[in-house]
């Protein structure tokens, strides 16, 4: 059996367009992989810092033996072709429409239940950071994780933004970035197993997550944020205060 033939099929048509070109334009700084899970489902939670971070993220995965799941808007899944590569590569949908945010994430619920690993983005969106550090979480990652049982594996970025910047549209191909990568240990999250989903709760497992990816990302640049954490649930007001290139 090949390292990727656990892959979709149309998975492994990705990859294999792909793969070649980030081998080529990328180096990788790769750290941690040993503490992914040997088996069951789990969620995967990664900063967002640019709109190439899911294909260097997928591009750890797929080398260490991990499907590409994400999160996709259930209506991008239901027709066209854009819905039918999703469908096919087992993309995760979140139902949006819904007012009830468990219903929503029922999806990824069932996917890490079955076995499966499902990549949730806690921020939700690109940082809008203007140092591009971590944004504060929305609950959908810890939700899963803690209505589950199954384990939250922080994992961060940085390199990705030297290629695109956020929300940029220019590509700086070269000279080739270094991506790294780094996974930590499973959150802990002990403390709030037999409690409540209440948004107390949610948001003390989701400021610990982010709290983490920050310290993370910290050790890799060597410096502290200097400024305070951006609130998500304020971005949509300040879709004007995008990051400026470092």
């Amino acid at each position: 059996m090949s390292r990727r033939s656990f892959l979709p099929r149309t998975t492994r048509v990705i990859v294999f367009i792909i793969r070649p070109m980030l081998m080529l334009l990328t180096k990788r700084d790769w750290r941690g992989a040993e503490k992914l899970p040997k088996s069951g489902g789990y969620v995967l939670a990664p900063n967002h810092i640019s709109h190439l971070d899911p294909f260097t993220v997928s591009h750890f995965m797929v080398d260490h033996g991990v499907t590409p799941r994400f999160l996709a808007k259930d209506s991008l899944m239901t027709g066209g072709i854009i819905g039918a590569i999703l469908r096919s590569a087992e993309q995760i949908p979140v139902r949006r429409r819904t007012t009830n945010a468990k219903d929503s994430l029922g999806p990824a619920e069932a996917a890490v239940r079955e076995g499966k690993v499902v990549t949730i983005y806690p921020e939700g969106t690109i940082t809008r950071d203007p140092a591009a550090w971590p944004m504060s979480g929305y609950t959908g990652a810890v939700r899963v994780a803690l209505s589950t049982g199954v384990p939250l594996v922080p994992v961060m970025q940085w390199g990705p933004q030297a290629i695109l910047w956020p929300y940029s549209k220019r590509p700086r191909l070269l000279p080739r970035k270094t991506i790294h990568i780094r996974v930590g240990d499973p959150l802990d999250l002990s403390d709030l197993v037999d409690q409540e989903l209440n948004e107390k709760v949610l948001r003390t497992a989701t400021d610990r997550l982010m709290d983490t990816l920050t310290e993370m990302m910290a050790e890799v640049r060597g410096e502290l944020p200097s400024t305070p954490r951006i609130d998500v649930h304020t971005v949509g007001k300040q879709q004007q205060n995008k990051p400026k290139e470092l």
